[in-house]
């Protein structure tokens, strides 16, 4: 088949390297503009690019994908089908009928649970036991479209978001080229989605990921575990904000201190780092990020007096 490749992040790429290993003619890739990445602010390839350039693949980069040029440098390609993973822009009716067979989506969860934009993060923080991959095909309504084919898989209990999302771009990139065989040999069964059921998963926001200690542990712990590594959670130590990560629950441990405050902190790797009072039980934070300095072991950042047992997180 005739495909149009639509993707942008890591996420995006399992599925664009399975297509091409399955045989099929990608006529073009369409990908978010470069944008200014690091701290020199250089302006950086989205990873989409990078392979399709490699791979001697034409490149789109609309800001927007819509109007009459870009319809036109579309319907030029006159693609079979368009495949969507992770492309960063909601597309509109023109745009997904234009292919022959129209248009597809991969989409990280098991639909019509967690329709939307971080179904991933959300799976972890909802605490739920699986999720998995939904091939879906697109309509101009939210991840709304009759389901071709889906891939069940599990979350483990200290799983991040960053890891359960690199599993999921394989997984989807093992149902996508089910979904393709079954479409080419007009052997989909394309079943609609029952919207009565359905549950969103909404972006989340740097607001949305600071961290209230007068939760549960079992929440907190979730809830830091889903926002690793974007938009990282995180709370004030002092004056300064610091992200979290790794963290350790201890639900049924009881304590008499306020929500936040901390309970231990050491400065040796081989123990846990710091123990912090929740809500419900405790919870130990093993690696944090200070605002402006790298990722490192609650062990280091409590040897540069990051923090003290009585200190709070807040």
């Amino acid at each position: 088949m005739r495909i149009v490749f639509w993707g942008t992040p890591t996420f995006s790429l399992p599925a664009l390297q399975a297509i091409l290993g399955e045989g099929h003619d990608v006529v073009a890739v369409v990908t978010q503009p470069d944008r200014p990445a690091g701290r020199g602010h250089a302006l950086t390839p989205p990873p989409v690019k990078k392979v399709a350039e490699v791979e001697g693949i034409a490149v789109l980069q609309p800001e927007r994908a819509r109007g009459p040029e870009f319809m036109a440098q579309l319907a030029a390609l006159a693609p079979d089908l368009s495949v969507v993973a992770a492309f960063g822009q909601i597309l509109r009716r023109e745009v997904i009928d234009l292919p022959r067979l129209g248009t597809v989506n991969i989409h990280a969860s098991l639909l019509p649970d967690l329709r939307g934009a971080a179904p991933v993060q959300w799976a972890i923080i909802n605490g739920l036991e699986q999720t998995g991959v939904t091939i879906m095909r697109v309509v101009e309504r939210l991840d709304a479209g009759p389901i071709i084919y889906q891939i069940p898989e599990p979350i483990g209990p200290e799983e991040t978001a960053r890891d359960l999302a690199a599993r999921l771009a394989e997984v989807g990139a093992e149902a996508l080229i089910e979904a393709l065989a079954l479409l080419e040999a007009e052997a989909a069964e394309e079943i609609p989605q029952d919207d009565t059921r359905a549950t969103y998963a909404a972006r989340l926001t740097h607001e949305d990921a600071h961290i209230d200690f007068a939760h549960s542990a079992g929440e907190i712990d979730r809830r830091i575990r889903g926002l690793d590594d974007a938009p990282g959670a995180w709370a004030i130590a002092g004056d300064a904000e610091v992200k979290l990560f790794r963290p350790l629950p201890h639900p049924d441990r009881t304590h008499d201190a306020s929500p936040g405050t901390v309970l231990a902190a050491h400065a040796d790797d081989a123990l846990t780092g710091i123990l912090v009072a929740c809500g419900q039980g405790t919870i130990c934070i093993r690696e944090v990020k200070p605002a402006g300095r790298r990722r490192m072991t609650a062990a280091d950042w409590v040897r540069g007096r990051g923090l003290a047992p009585g200190d709070r997180l807040r």
